[in-house]
């Protein structure tokens, strides 16, 4: 994820698949597809085109969130709350 919180990488969408430690990395300095390794028999290895759709679906999940929050956020200021008043009640 980045610094917001905003998936950003393929490692994001495995941990969103499954629980537990059932993958890892043959190289864990370079964590790309081809060094995604499966740790559990239970769990198949996904493809490259699935992890990337699941990466996708995370981010605009994320992106809906963060457009809902800042028109909730606009809404209350034109109610006439303050930045702070909003920060302190809501955390936004």
């Amino acid at each position: 994820m980045d610094n917001n919180g905003r998936p950003n990488h393929i490692e994001d969408a495995l941990v969103r698949m499954h629980t537990g430690q059932w993958f890892g990395w043959s190289d864990s300095k370079n964590k790309i597809y081809a060094n995604l390794i499966i740790h559990d028999d239970s769990k198949t290895k996904p493809t490259e085109e699935e992890l990337n759709a699941k990466l996708v679906e995370l981010q605009n999940e994320f992106d809906g969130k963060a457009t809902k929050k800042a028109s909730a956020k606009k809404k209350l200021e034109d109610l006439g709350l303050t930045t702070d008043e909003i920060k302190e009640a809501f955390g936004i």
